[in-house]
């Protein structure tokens, strides 16, 4: 067992007793409360908009995807992306709608 294992499982067994013995350590945490910044970007009217507002925004501000670094080849930048997207992260976008995405990525930014 690596000892990071072994910490980890001390610290879980230690607030399990804690919280038995009626002394809840784990539950004493105050809730983290922030405002998310107003988006500053606006995806561009083109075709496609709306599959790319309904795939990427489940994760990704209009912002993060303006923010991407020029490319001369956008089109192979953004089916890189797309692909990571989807096999690296999971993103659930339907196969249909991939060349959809780059094609709009790839024109717009």
């Amino acid at each position: 067992m690596t000892m990071q294992r072994m910490s980890f499982l001390i610290v879980s067994l230690a607030a399990g007793l804690g919280c038995l013995a009626g002394n809840p350590i784990a539950l004493t945490a105050a809730p983290v409360n922030y405002q998310v910044p107003q988006e500053t970007a606006a995806f561009k009217p083109g075709p496609d908009l709306a599959v790319v507002q309904g795939n990427c925004t489940a994760c990704h501000s209009s912002d993060y995807i303006k923010t991407q670094p020029p490319m001369q080849n956008k089109k192979e930048f953004w089916q890189a992306e797309v692909t990571k997207m989807i096999k690296v992260y999971g993103a659930p976008i339907d196969a249909a709608d991939v060349d959809k995405i780059v094609s709009y990525l790839a024109a717009t930014y």
